[in-house]
């Protein structure tokens, strides 16, 4: 899966989300500061402290 660019309505840049080898998927701010995890795997969304966020890919609520 390609990186994925994340805009608003406006088109402003808000972040992307990048897929790993292993096939996590990891959200990055418009600053490039991680922002969290989801492991499909686990099926488990983490913060950018690894602490967990809830169940299924909630990536783009921790903007």
């Amino acid at each position: 899966m390609p990186d994925h660019e994340l805009r608003d309505a406006k088109n402003q840049y808000l972040g992307k989300i990048l897929t790993q080898s292993d096939g996590r998927l990891v959200i990055r701010n418009a600053k490039n500061e991680s922002c969290g995890i989801y492991d499909p795997k686990t099926n488990e969304t983490r913060n950018n402290k690894n602490e967990f966020f809830g169940k299924g890919n909630l990536l783009t609520l921790l903007l």
